[in-house]
């Protein structure tokens, strides 16, 4: 158990700078490379069709980097209790975490009480609970639709800069491995073999960042939290899939959507009031 919480210490710092490694580098491939190269190449001069892809990248990232911002400064944990509790060696989930009472979780990496948990995500390296379900939501929507974005470009610019047709599906299913050998004979250079490789990379989070936000909100529509569906405890909310939306995501809803705002607040009393009407 120690090694393994070793692990997952490691990997709670490692993942919050492969995020913003793979941030920046995303933007230097923009400015520098992509958004360059496809329009000189096409002839077009600065007009409104030239900026409007750098527009909706910036407008992407932003709503990314500010909902990944929010989830890291509004946390879920309890402001009111300090005291570090202590693990019964029965504990089923003594490894990372384990359940007190109320809905409420001790996070052994976090080293703070959770309220509502639901799990802890190593990109933010925190964890994800009532408070910050919301921005963690749509950081990982606005995610997936930016390293998408990013891939369309990366395949527009190989295209313009390096004329690899992508016509057929299955030139982008043997890109990297075909890659992989031009580039150890010396037959591509490394930037080409690098773009290769962030393709993959953006493919590869956008995905994952989809299906992360999919299973969320089905969880939360469902009053339901990834503790307690790995628990294998259905919870019968007396609320509707409104109301629980409505929970997480504010009245403000639609303007959380475009920009990474607070639209919720949770106190203390109003938890309280919240478990009156969901029973974990």
């Amino acid at each position: 158990m120690l090694v393994r919480m070793l692990k997952l210490r490691m990997l709670n710092a490692i993942a919050p700078a492969y995020f913003y490694i793979a941030t920046v580098v995303t933007i230097i491939l923009h400015f520098f490379l992509f958004i360059p190269t496809i329009f000189q190449a096409s002839g077009v001069t600065l007009s409104p069709i030239v900026l409007l892809p750098t527009a909706i990248f910036l407008f992407l990232m932003v709503n990314a980097l500010g909902n990944y911002s929010m989830t890291v400064w509004f946390p879920a944990e309890s402001a009111n209790e300090n005291i570090i509790p202590v693990c019964s060696p029965d504990c089923p989930d003594r490894v990372d975490a384990h359940y007190l009472l109320n809905g409420r979780h001790f996070c052994k990496l976090c080293r703070k009480v959770i309220m509502k948990r639901d799990h802890h995500c190593f990109f933010t390296g925190n964890c994800i609970g009532n408070r910050n379900m919301r921005y963690f939501i749509m950081f990982s929507i606005y995610t997936s639709c930016s390293c998408l974005y990013s891939l369309v470009l990366g395949v527009a610019y190989l295209t313009v800069e390096y004329s690899i047709s992508f016509e057929n599906p299955l030139t982008f299913l043997t890109l990297l491995p075909l890659s992989t050998g031009y580039f150890f004979l010396g037959t591509i250079s490394g930037l080409q073999f690098f773009l290769v490789l962030m393709l993959y990379v953006w493919l590869g989070i956008g995905l994952v960042s989809a299906g992360f936000c999919c299973q969320q909100v089905l969880l939360v529509a469902r009053g339901q939290t990834w503790c307690q569906l790995q628990k294998g405890k259905l919870v019968e909310s007396r609320g509707t899939w409104r109301s629980n939306l409505s929970d997480v995501f504010g009245s403000r809803w639609v303007l959380g959507l475009f920009l990474p705002v607070q639209t919720v607040e949770i106190s203390p009393g109003n938890w309280q009031r919240y478990h009156e009407h969901k029973h974990d």
